[in-house]
């Protein structure tokens, strides 16, 4: 089983029980059952053990102990080894504005093994100075840069109207994971996995569900006999 065939739901809870087990690990807890893992991600128990058989053909599938559970440690190891984070992955930045300059100090990416290892801009005044240890470097760069560090992974910050040429250099350099963050879908060869984080669009979620709840909440409210609403909060 190839890793392009797994759901990137499966991979979006793969990390979700990451993030738990270290929780777990700092406690000093040393087992966890598949029914705690499944609550953690919101989710069932047999979909906890339908996850973990994707890691079967990777020879990392561990189904832990019936009655005991799983141990923490190792199968903390396990998964981290499957996605890909027990090494360190290098990383740079496209687009150093109030957003960037947000993302380049951002602590939970070297947590994660992720390196940001250079940051590109098109504004000269930027361009020279260091960000944590990263130079900023002009965009005509990123070609050479890209070869010197040995980048796999770029993030996109740039505006709309510059990302997807931006994103075909990356590419073209031999950028194969995109993270962006440019309001725009971007359009690449197969080979380049782009994630879209389109922060006014979740935002725009957020208002309407908290109008919907907001509502939700009235309605109940209203609905209630006239003595149980006066007791209410």
């Amino acid at each position: 089983m190839a890793a392009s065939v797994v759901p990137d739901e499966t991979v979006g809870r793969l990390v979700t029980y990451v993030d738990y087990l270290e929780r777990l690990l700092d406690q000093e807890v040393a087992t966890v059952s598949s029914r705690e893992l499944a609550a953690a991600a919101g989710v069932n128990a047999a979909q906890v053990r339908k996850d973990f058989s994707y890691l079967v053909p990777y020879r990392l599938g561990y189904f832990g102990t019936p009655g005991v559970g799983y141990e923490v440690r190792r199968l903390l190891y396990q998964l981290t080894r499957f996605l890909g984070v027990t090494h360190e992955r290098r990383v740079v930045l496209v687009g150093y504005g109030s957003l960037g300059a947000a993302l380049a100090r951002y602590r939970g990416f070297a947590a994660r093994n992720f390196n940001m290892v250079a940051v590109f801009d098109v504004d000269p005044a930027k361009i020279g100075k260091k960000v944590d240890g990263a130079l900023v470097h002009g965009i005509d760069r990123l070609g050479e840069v890209l070869a010197q560090t040995g980048a796999e992974i770029a993030i996109l910050a740039t505006p709309a109207s510059s990302a997807q040429s931006v994103a075909e250099k990356l590419a073209q350099a031999g950028i194969r994971a995109i993270l962006n963050f440019a309001p725009v879908v971007l359009s690449l060869p197969r080979g380049v996995t782009v994630r879209q984080v389109d922060l006014s669009r979740e935002m725009q979620l957020l208002a309407f569900r908290a109008m919907q709840d907001g509502e939700s909440a009235r309605a109940h409210h209203d609905s209630l006999p006239e003595e149980e609403r006066q007791r209410e909060p």
